[in-house]
């Protein structure tokens, strides 16, 4: 199998901050360089250091969803879903993740697509079709970014359990986890159905709705 680009996890050390004013209210984005090079953000609002759990949402990059508008999957309206939230409480970290593609990078995440079209592969198929797991990612980064702003307990906006489970096996505790649940269209159908059914992502809660961990 084709090594990860997230092999070794790593951990993760603020090199800066800055005020981040967004349409969602002003946060302060703080930079993070992790030992194996690699750069990661972090927006937080508020004093969630001072809060016993405060919402978080650690989502990993999605240049094609976040940036570029598709609607293959529901990555950038969840963001900015995650983004309003927060913004609608006053408090919260978005610990934005540089882990492309499941982990496997933006390139490798093109060639995956093209299977998907060529194919008809689900992710799972073409991940593995290319040599990598299914989904590689490592939340050790995020734990240690968490752990810099001050927080250890928190309430969590995702979909995955598997989320949940890797940030706990960091130390991270998630005492409640959130849907988060937008974005669905004709295009990305069969892409949610394939985390429901090989991921057991949580995607029929009513939008907005909360689920204990």
């Amino acid at each position: 199998m084709t090594d990860s680009p997230l092999d070794n996890p790593s951990i993760a050390r603020e090199t800066g901050q800055a005020r981040l004013p967004t349409r969602w209210g002003t946060f302060r984005i703080h930079g993070f360089e992790a030992d194996n090079g690699g750069e990661h953000v972090a927006l937080v609002m508020g004093d969630p250091a001072a809060a016993d759990a405060p919402l978080v949402r650690v989502h990993s990059e999605c240049l094609t969803g976040d940036a570029l508008f598709s609607q293959r999957c529901d990555c950038g309206p969840q963001l900015e879903a995650a983004m309003k939230r927060i913004g609608e409480t006053g408090e919260g970290i978005i610990v934005y993740l540089r882990q492309e593609g499941r982990g496997i990078g933006l390139l490798n995440k093109i060639r995956a697509y093209g299977l998907q079209d060529e194919e008809g592969a689900d992710t799972v198929e073409a991940n593995e079709a290319l040599g990598f797991a299914a989904d590689g990612r490592d939340y050790g980064v995020a734990a240690s970014m968490l752990g810099s702003l001050g927080v250890s307990r928190v309430r969590l906006m995702t979909n995955n359990p598997a989320k949940v489970d890797g940030l706990e096996a960091t130390g991270v505790r998630v005492v409640e986890r959130l849907s988060l649940l937008a974005g669905r269209n004709h295009h990305n159908h069969a892409y949610l159905e394939t985390k429901a059914a090989k991921f057991g992502h949580h995607l029929d809660a009513p939008d907005g709705g909360t689920d204990e961990a």
